[in-house]
């Protein structure tokens, strides 16, 4: 039995459409998401061990994936949520637990990288079977609204000239079934990325030709960034760990692009391009105004 968790997001729902076929639960708060899924699912909160202890009856792989790095004061919540399902695996005899982390998760690493650093420590210690899947930048993040745009509808950022191989979910959510369904392969991590590695100018000036309007990618210092998203109302040092990991991402750290979706999935990486046509109608939806107002 294998149990998702994270099963009502962007990958955890394609994740349990290729599941089918193989036992299956999704864990999940809200039942009335879980309807849609149609897979077994089991009630309950990262914060109740009882509900997380139910839930692992039976179950011999998890898939873990769950919530983000948000602003917060101390720790991220997400820290204390995996740790949760990590020693609930423990205790139930879970063979397998393959972890959703992020592209140079570490241990003091700013905002997702730093929470996803310490949880990657702890499953490394539990003595659990593991794998762990880095993915890049999510090529969803242009057609939901999570990209950053001006009042104006133009991308902004601080990433400079530096070219990024975003990832499409449903690649990371294949990779994930690719390793959820086979032998497990021990003390291993993936990084996930696309075919190709754009700048953002490139990046807007194909998202113009989506919307049919001009989309200007527009660049500012770090710390100007981080001015925006203060005036915007968030966190102070939120905002400026934002600003710092786009800058770190102006070095071209998140530029390389790997071989492993191929060496997982057996299949090509979907290109930046065609995840434009398949999603164009969200897309347009998106950009029509922009996503939020810096």
């Amino acid at each position: 039995m294998i149990l998702v968790t994270g099963a009502t997001g962007t990958i955890g729902r394609s994740l349990v459409r290729r599941l089918a076929g193989h036992p299956t639960t999704a864990f999940v708060r809200d039942p009335a998401k879980a309807d849609a899924l149609g897979c077994p699912y089991a009630v309950g909160d990262f914060d109740d061990p009882e509900s997380l202890a139910k839930a692992m009856t039976g179950v011999d792989r998890v898939f873990l994936n769950a919530g983000g790095a948000v602003p917060a004061e101390g720790e991220q919540p997400m820290v204390r949520h995996q740790r949760a399902v990590i020693d609930a695996a423990v205790q139930a005899g879970v063979r397998y637990v393959v972890k959703l982390s992020v592209w140079h998760a570490r241990v003091g690493g700013k905002l997702a990288e730093g929470a996803h650093g310490l949880i990657e420590e702890y499953l490394k210690a539990s003595g659990l079977t593991w794998t762990i899947l880095q993915p890049n930048g999510f090529m969803q993040n242009f057609s939901t609204g999570t990209a950053v745009a001006t009042e104006q509808g133009h991308l902004l950022g601080a990433y400079g000239n530096a070219r990024v191989s975003y990832v499409d979910c449903e690649d990371i959510a294949a990779s994930a079934a690719a390793l959820l369904t086979s032998a497990p392969l021990r003390a291993r991590t993936f990084t996930l990325t696309g075919p190709e590695a754009l700048s953002h100018a490139e990046i807007a000036g194909k998202l113009s030709t989506v919307v049919g309007r001009e989309i200007r990618y527009l660049d500012l210092p770090p710390a100007e960034f981080a001015d925006r998203l203060t005036a915007a109302g968030l966190p102070l040092q939120f905002a400026t760990d934002v600003a710092t990991l786009f800058a770190e991402v102006a070095t071209g750290r998140l530029a390389p692009v790997t071989t492993d979706v191929v060496d997982l999935t057996s299949r090509s990486p979907n290109t930046f391009d065609n995840f434009l046509r398949a999603n164009a109608a969200a897309i347009r939806d998106a950009w029509r105004l922009a996503p939020d107002h810096f």
